[in-house]
């Protein structure tokens, strides 16, 4: 049996810049973290006594004789990438709803290809897991999606991630006092909107528009650097960094008309009005999950002001996917 556990992330600034269209012409930078919620896959080779040889659980029960009957697209890729041709056995389980924006798709996929590599007594780095990631989502299943949750996923820790015009990329951690990252922490919170979206067909619409949206994607990647200008400032606080956040927002909402909606809009405008001094929708767009930066003093505020959706508490996480039990008991 192996059990891998994924973090979850949120991205602060410079998304969008991360789709391949848009960084292979005019490079890209991302500024995200990885949190403590976590995507768990558990992986075991299965005994050939049952009539099935490929079991899957997620909300669906799967029992199939053939790779190729399998429903779940990101198993199916991935086990007839990998070529497992003996019996296997997966189970998923999620701290957080999927398709809500904080790259849990990307986790799954990541924790996935991490299970089936240490079933089979195989080391992968964190950079190939990544590779590995974005080629199945990318190539394989065709998805319209970016380059940084598989990142995130696979590298944890809150970092620069850049993307070069050659296609790859490169991660900078953030370095900060531990002391300047738990403040950071308390300014922010989670909420959960309630609306779930698959963020492929909203990210579609925001490749489509890529070519004209140059202006707003390139003030957004600027926004990486100036956010952690922002939080070198040590012996300053953190209210520019909120701002930055609304800013941001702003720009984001105008990629395509399927990033935002009228609900959505409602929900930041009444957590402006309860002190929200900026905030985001995460992901693609289209519903999912929304953070806020907030003064500490204010989180009750917010809290009561957004008292129909669910708050959900965070901390930031430096580990990215890991192996959390290793009992192999073999894999061809």
């Amino acid at each position: 049996m192996i059990i891998t556990r994924t973090p979850f992330r949120i991205s602060f600034f410079g998304g969008g810049t991360d789709y391949p269209p848009w960084f292979k012409e005019n490079g890209g930078s991302v500024l995200s973290t990885a949190i403590d919620k976590y995507c768990y896959i558990s992986c075991r080779q299965l005994p050939p006594f049952f009539e099935h040889k490929y079991r899957i659980v997620y909300s669906k029960i799967e029992n199939v004789q053939q790779i190729s009957e399998i429903q779940h697209p990101p198993v199916r890729a991935i086990l007839d990438w990998l070529r497992c041709e003996d019996g296997l056995e997966i189970h998923h389980d999620g701290d957080l709803p999927a398709r809500s924006g904080l790259g849990s798709s990307s986790a799954f996929t990541v924790g996935l290809l991490n299970a089936i590599n240490a079933l089979r007594g195989q080391y992968i780095t964190d950079e190939q897991l990544a590779r590995d990631a974005i080629y199945i989502e990318q190539d394989v299943l065709k998805e319209n999606v970016g380059c940084q949750d598989q990142i995130a996923a696979a590298f944890g820790g809150f970092n620069r991630i850049q993307f070069l015009t050659d296609g790859s990329f490169k991660v900078t951690p953030v370095i900060l006092p531990r002391a300047r990252i738990e403040r950071l922490e308390q300014h922010l919170m989670l909420f959960f909107t309630g609306i779930s979206r698959f963020a492929s067909e909203v990210a579609k619409a925001k490749i489509d528009n890529l070519s004209s949206r140059q202006t707003e994607l390139k003030r957004m990647e600027e926004m990486v650097l100036e956010a952690l200008a922002i939080l070198s400032r040590q012996n300053e606080g953190l209210d520019d960094f909120g701002r930055l956040l609304d800013e941001s927002w702003q720009y984001k909402r105008s990629l395509s008309n399927k990033v935002s909606n009228s609900t959505i809009d409602d929900i930041y405008t009444q957590a402006k009005r309860a002190g929200a001094l900026g905030g985001k929708l995460l992901g693609a767009g289209g519903g999912g999950f929304m953070v806020f930066f907030v003064q500490p003093e204010q989180r009750d505020r917010l809290r009561e002001q957004l008292r129909n959706l669910i708050h959900v508490p965070f901390h930031f996480e430096q580990a990215g996917s890991r192996v959390v039990l290793f009992q192999p008991n073999g894999l061809k």
